[in-house]
């Protein structure tokens, strides 16, 4: 059976199983819509959150970055995997026993403020869209790649993929989609791993392999790869070019910025306790180690392998024509570029020029590199390709990567919905809004997400890779949310007016800073020109300190919160004195809005 006929099969099969799942589980009420009736399973939830986490930043970008950035890649790695545990011991328990399934409805209660609650809706929206807009480019490039058509067109596809089982199911589909798209993408990843580990140094273990010696030669995979990256004029791979404060900060600022993601600290809510929330996120910690640990194996087999296949390949210039192409090329004794490149080159994610006129591509580093355009994005996609592996084996990655990206956007589309219709509409404009109508606008929010998602992909694609986007937006998340959720948790001293500043030093400043660096006048602009040598995509690790000391000394100033405010704050940080369901206080009184 061809590759292509493999890859519409695993399509096909998964897609036909997230439908169907979205019909099944078809949200009937806002509880269902939002937090999936307060009833999933711990273990479920840590699976659905695992598949939530891990985006297409995950399965597509950051493997592809750690490839080609070598050592510098690894604060994605390192930054995600402690955000997540962060997270998971520091906040999400206590936010599941405050019982506000949103960001915004916490800090608006929290606060004691409609104002607070509006910038924590235009804060959430900040971050949901450009999260999003990375998520909508990983499903252009999986959908391209397996479609073989234009990247735009691939994301049009998959927008209305999403629209399908995220509009009808809500958090309750998403959910149960979620699951399955788990095991669809870790079981992606991880078998294509093997497979190259084993070719390239006979461990079956690609954590394993990515340390060990390479098959017939008495030097590690390690070490072969950093002299052939150095013979090629690029820095060693196990060396970088950032400087150790920027690495820092944007650790820092993923780490963080993973605290104050809306879309996962929603999670926590579709378990039925606070002590269900804690066991969901070890569960969740177990299934996200699985791909984070193989990471940096795919890494580091895709860039020995791409130097292998393409370096001093001959062009074929007919796709139609390859096979009788490359066996001329073979028969003059020279290597025909591969297959792979070809498929890849029609999405235009990939390009080259005969600089010199040779007829062979030379993969070098500065001016002389032929490879004119290379989309780190698409390696883990093609790595099966590149590594000449069974048909099914490439059919299962693109399902994978479309799993990976659809999961994590169907999770922030919810986050959208919810700060639309329960946020903005139901706590704030219409307090009269029935459970009914609020359903309706949730549903409506949800579809005009996806439209503008899926055209924010194609605009971010011009911008940065997708770890790179996504990255963008845990530092809004940093420098603007974190700092009044953990506050608002660990400092009943916190106020209204401290939290208002702070949301609004930690948004506008960080989001100055990546639109100027990034879009402005300064996207030509070199790590000498950045505050402090950070990077946009670090800068809001440094503004969620200025944002904590604005929100400290403002609060500071002024009237403490009331009484019954810090009360709540005691609560909240003793298991079991405020038991509540998400939508509706069962136990205590509503927030009064002192304003």
């Amino acid at each position: 059976m061809s590759q292509e006929m493999w890859t519409y099969i695993f399509v096909a099969g998964t897609f036909a199983i997230y439908i169907g799942i979205a019909i099944w589980a078809r949200a009937a009420s806002t509880d269902d819509f939002y937090v999936a009736g307060h009833d999933v399973h711990p273990v479920v939830n840590g699976m659905a959150t695992a598949a939530d986490w891990m985006s297409a930043a995950s399965f597509l970008s950051m493997a592809g970055l750690i490839a080609f950035m070598g050592y510098g890649g690894s604060v994605y790695l390192m930054g995600w995997t402690g955000g997540y545990v962060l997270l998971a011991l520091l906040l999400a328990p206590f936010l599941r026993e405050f019982g506000k399934f949103t960001v915004p409805d916490f800090v608006g209660d929290r606060y004691y403020s409609t104002t607070a609650r509006m910038i924590a809706v235009i804060c959430a929206l900040f971050v949901s869209f450009t999260y999003i807009a990375g998520q909508m480019k990983g499903v252009g490039v999986a959908f391209s790649g397996f479609l073989g058509v234009e990247f735009n067109t691939g994301i049009y596809v998959g927008m209305g993929i999403v629209f399908v089982y995220a509009v009808l199911g809500g958090m309750k589909g998403i959910t149960y989609t979620q699951v399955a798209q788990y095991c669809v993408l870790i079981f992606a990843y991880t078998v294509p791993a093997i497979f190259i580990s084993l070719i390239i140094t006979g461990n079956p273990i690609p954590q394993l392999g990515f340390i060990s010696d390479v098959k017939g030669e008495d030097v590690s995979m390690l070490a072969k790869l950093n002299q052939v990256v150095t013979d090629l004029g690029f820095k060693e791979y196990t060396s970088t070019d950032k400087s150790m404060f920027d690495m820092f900060a944007i650790t820092g600022a993923l780490m963080f910025g993973t605290a104050g993601l809306p879309h996962v600290i929603i999670r926590f809510f579709t378990v039925s306790s606070a002590g269900a929330a804690r066991v969901s996120a070890g569960w969740a910690l177990v299934f996200i180690a699985l791909l984070y640990t193989t990471a940096p194996a795919v890494a580091g087999f895709a860039r020995l392998n791409f130097i292998d296949t393409v370096n001093e390949s001959t062009y074929v210039e007919s796709l139609d024509n390859y096979d009788t192409e490359a066996a001329a090329i073979v028969a003059a004794g020279g290597k025909p570029i591969p297959k792979w490149f070809k498929d890849w080159e029609k999405t235009g994610l990939l390009a080259v020029e005969d600089k010199n006129g040779d007829g062979r591509i030379q993969y070098r580093a500065g001016a002389d590199n032929e490879v004119t355009k290379l989309d780190r994005d698409i390696f883990v996609l093609a790595n099966p390709s590149i590594a000449n592996l069974p048909g099914w084996v490439i059919g299962l990655v693109v399902a994978g990567g479309l799993a990976a990206a659809l999961s994590t956007a169907a999770g922030l589309l919810m986050v959208i919905s919810s700060s639309i219709s329960h946020d903005l509409c139901r706590r704030t404009l219409f307090k009269d809004m029935d459970d009914k109508t609020e359903l309706r606008v949730a549903r409506f929010a949800a579809a005009g997400a996806v439209v503008a998602a899926g055209f924010m992909g194609i605009y971010s694609a011009k911008l940065a890779f997708v770890a790179q986007v996504v990255a963008f937006a845990f530092g809004l998340a940093a420098a603007s949310l974190f700092p009044v959720i953990f506050l608002g948790i660990f400092w009943k001293r916190m106020n209204r007016e401290g939290a208002i500043a702070s949301m609004l030093t930690g948004l506008v400043p960080t989001f100055l800073y990546i639109w100027h660096f990034k879009i402005g006048a300064g996207k030509a602009a070199g790590a000498a020109d950045w505050f402090l040598g950070v990077s946009p995509e670090g800068i809001g690790f440094v503004f969620m300190f200025v944002s904590l000391a604005v929100g400290i000394a403002v609060s500071l100033a002024t009237k403490a919160p009331p009484q019954d405010i810090q009360d709540l704050v005691e609560d909240i940080r003793v298991p079991g004195t405020r038991r509540s369901h998400g939508i509706a206080d069962s136990g205590m009184a509503p927030v009064a809005d002192h304003r």
